[in-house]
């Protein structure tokens, strides 16, 4: 069937313009797929004060149990200078082989193989294959995250629905479709450390008192000795200093405060809590009295979380090694995902394309790519529900 062909499914997500915040009709299109091939769909819209509104969708066929749920993103992030792109992004155009667009891998394209594969499973065993299937997508994690899928999420269990295990299609792959699987992600924790001195002239420095070297002092002292050595599942946590700024235009004044902005990809050993309370023992030990300082910890809603290998990531990879040859790696690198959200209600593990283009200029994906995660997504189907 037509319909059913991960291609063209990507190329009518690609030509939606969804860039965070806007709907672009990405949502409607797969409303009248899903709701063509059977499945219960709503889409509920999410507000928050001071942030638009957003627009979400939650589909499900069958009653019975176990419930596969299939979970993704339609929002991108934007284009930037169109014309530096060889193929419009929003044109899904079709190169040599190459699906060219935005959201090619991140993720429509992802989408839009489950959403073929489900479509084959459903047309070859028909509505009764012992069991459910749900796709939860939101309009909302390329921005802000606030009234996507954790909401989405909130409101489906409010109304009694309960899943067995999630897969989520971003694009995991480094190199090759089957080097990797997604177990797990590390945390994120953002601080700003601001140091205060006092203004005066750089020729009477003993009427002022400079930020700066307490500023290094501090910095030196986060960056001394690791937080960690790793955990069996993920490196070791790492802390990269973003920005160190005074916000002095001239040469002849000493400034009177000093910023300086961290971002810390944490592991298993930590939680947002306890690095924050190790990040302020170790500045405080090194300001001593004679530095003065004040820590913002910013909230975090990126814990770090690991789903242990079970027999659900076994049946995932036996999908993927039985398509492409190769045994995938089992990895918690990257940045966030949903799937710290969605790890709430259900294991969840990730698996899609080959992510080396996303949010680039040219974002594009082998067409013979779409057709192989379909058909991996399609393994995971049959044998998810053979069980």
């Amino acid at each position: 069937m037509s319909e059913a062909s991960p291609l063209s499914l990507a190329q009518s997500l690609i030509r939606c313009p969804s860039v965070t915040p806007e709907e672009g009709g990405a949502l409607s299109f797969l409303d009248c797929v899903l709701a063509e091939a059977g499945f219960t769909v709503e889409r509920p819209v999410f507000s928050e004060p001071g942030m638009p509104d957003i627009e979400n969708l939650y589909a499900r066929i069958g009653t019975d149990g176990p419930v596969l749920l299939f979970a993704g993103h339609t929002d991108v992030v934007p284009p930037g200078e169109v014309t530096a792109w060889t193929h419009s992004p929003f044109s899904g155009e079709v190169a040599d082989g190459i699906l060219y667009g935005r959201g090619a891998v991140d993720m429509k394209g992802g989408i839009a193989c489950l959403l073929a594969a489900t479509l084959r499973f459903l047309e070859a065993r028909g509505p009764a294959f012992g069991g459910s299937i749900a796709f939860l997508i939101t309009g909302d994690e390329e921005g802000p995250a606030v009234n996507g899928t954790v909401k989405l999420l909130d409101w489906a269990r409010a109304r009694g629905e309960r899943f067995d295990h999630c897969l989520l299609g971003e694009p995991t792959n480094p190199e090759r479709l089957g080097d990797m699987i997604k177990i797990g992600r590390r945390g994120s924790l953002t601080g700003r450390i601001t140091v205060h001195g006092r203004q005066g002239h750089v020729a009477y420095p003993h009427r002022a008192e400079n930020p700066i070297p307490g500023l290094l002092r501090l910095a030196t002292a986060l960056l001394a000795a690791p937080l960690d050595g790793g955990t069996a599942h993920f490196d070791a946590s790492n802390l990269e200093f973003t920005t160190i700024d005074v916000g002095n235009p001239a040469t002849n004044v000493i400034p009177a405060t000093a910023l300086a902005v961290f971002n810390v990809r944490f592991n298993d050993d930590w939680t947002a809590e306890t690095l924050g309370t190790e990040i302020r023992r170790r500045l405080d030990e090194a300001a001593g009295n004679a530095v003065r300082f004040s820590l913002d910890l910013q909230p975090s809603n990126s814990p770090a979380f690991l789903t242990r290998p079970d027999a659900f990531v076994d049946l995932v990879a036996d999908a993927v090694e039985a398509e492409t040859g190769r045994r995938p790696a089992l990895s918690t690198t990257g940045g966030t995902s949903d799937a710290r959200f969605i790890k709430d209600a259900c294991p969840v593990i990730e698996f899609g394309l080959v992510g080396q283009t996303m949010h680039a200029v040219d974002e594009r994906v082998a067409v013979e790519d779409l057709e192989r995660l379909t058909a991996i997504y399609g393994r995971v189907l049959e044998a998810y529900f053979s069980a």
